[in-house]
């Protein structure tokens, strides 16, 4: 298990390019994220695919939300193939930052050209 999240972010993202440069873009989501299964695996990076968490309101539960990958049990990622990435996907990716309350999480879009890496940052740990 990797300490630092410098570090994990930074394996993390290896590991994306990896994959997007072996199938480039054009591919749907869960494709990509078979792939990222696999390399992640080959990197010893452990995680969970597809985790379900409870979203509370008040106290109330009012639904659940799956994240594409936690990542050593603390790295919300989330995975996207579109042509651009919108504020729309950030506000998402937002959301399950703070709903799983880890500091940060990653939001990667295999679908542009170029690979799109947005880390994003939960504000209740930020000084």
């Amino acid at each position: 298990m990797i300490d630092n999240f410098e570090e994990l972010t930074y394996k993390i993202n290896g590991c994306a390019m990896k994959v997007h440069n072996k199938l480039g873009n054009g591919f749907q989501e869960v494709i990509y994220q078979r792939c990222l299964a696999i390399e992640f695996k080959h990197a010893g990076i452990s995680f969970e695919r597809e985790k379900e968490h409870t979203i509370f309101y008040d106290g109330f539960e009012v639904g659940s939300r799956r994240a594409d990958f936690v990542v050593e049990g603390k790295i919300v990622v989330e995975l996207k193939a579109l042509l651009n990435l919108e504020d729309v996907h950030l506000a998402q990716a937002k959301n399950y930052v703070a709903a799983y309350d880890f500091p940060i999480g990653l939001l990667i879009n295999f679908g542009s050209t170029s690979l799109q890496v947005r880390k994003i940052f939960n504000k209740k740990y930020q000084n």
